[in-house]
């Protein structure tokens, strides 16, 4: 009975951490606006993410654009791109193995062996899945912090930690608990 709890409470991280992931990546706030300066009246605030720019112009206003090339992008964040879409693919698949999985489990007790395999797998591509959302989010993370504290980059360019980065090292610790969980079974 143990067992059961413990693997529908991996399957419940593991699509939490699925969704977290989906959200992380579609999301616009990896890098927000940083105004420090106390004499600065802010009437806009900037976000940058994967896909797109979005500016908040006090709060009321929004306005969001795509990128417009491809080619023109940095290629960190091309890369990130790619290691974004793939985790949200394999969290998918992973989470279907995963509830296959379980739902097998209950029901067939004639051949542990290949259930335990399916279970294995799933927690092995969570795990993986977990990895590839920690590193286009920590990496970010290092570049907006590096930037913040370097005095070259002038103010209007300091970027502060934006929301997703936040979903997504949430969505890591909860894909890489759920994959631990399913690899211990």
């Amino acid at each position: 009975m143990a067992c059961c709890v413990l693997q529908v409470t991996s399957l419940i991280f593991g699509g939490v951490g699925m969704v977290g992931t989906l959200a992380a990546t579609v999301m616009p706030q990896w890098r927000v606006s940083a105004y420090f300066d106390g004499n600065i009246v802010v009437f806009e605030t900037i976000w940058e993410g994967l896909w797109m720019d979005c500016t908040s112009q006090l709060g009321i206003r929004l306005q969001c654009k795509f990128y417009d090339s491809v080619l023109a992008l940095p290629p960190p964040l091309e890369v990130f791109r790619a290691l974004m879409c793939i985790a949200v693919i394999l969290s998918i698949i992973s989470f279907l193995m995963a509830i296959v999985g379980v739902k097998y489990t209950h029901r067939t007790k004639e051949d542990p062996q290949d259930i335990s395999i399916f279970i294995l797998a799933a927690g092995v591509a969570f795990l993986l899945t977990g990895i590839l959302v920690l590193i286009p989010v920590s990496w970010t993370a290092g570049i907006i912090i590096r930037d913040f504290y370097d005095p070259q980059v002038p103010m209007p360019l300091k970027r502060e930690l934006g929301a997703a980065l936040y979903v997504g090292w949430v969505s890591t610790a909860l894909l890489i608990t759920a994959g631990a969980m399913y690899c211990s079974f």
